[in-house]
């Protein structure tokens, strides 16, 4: 399992691969992403803040409560802290 709170983007493609050489079975993944809301109202880029310590246990019991009700072989939690600009990954779950 790895929980990691961060302010660098990442790529979503390499968590998987690196999770799937790993694991066997299928992967699951939820990804958040900012973007614009239209085309008149563009948003450009959140600013995501968090409570050290706590988000990361907060982060830790959701980790918990999915192993608790799937039989997952492994779990990747990231979530982006600060500043997150249009079209970069700001969350990422894989089981």
């Amino acid at each position: 399992m790895a929980v990691r709170v961060q302010t660098e983007d990442f790529d979503v493609g390499a968590e998987s691969r690196a999770l799937q050489a790993e694991t066997v079975g299928g992967i699951a993944l939820f990804v958040g992403t900012v973007r614009g809301l239209s085309s008149d109202e563009g948003v450009t880029a959140m600013t995501l803040e968090h409570f050290p310590g706590m988000t990361e246990s907060e982060l830790e019991r959701i980790e918990a409560e999915a192993r608790a009700r799937w039989p997952l072989e492994d779990v990747t939690i990231i979530h982006r802290v600060e500043r997150v600009g249009l079209t970069e990954s700001g969350s990422l779950l894989t089981l």
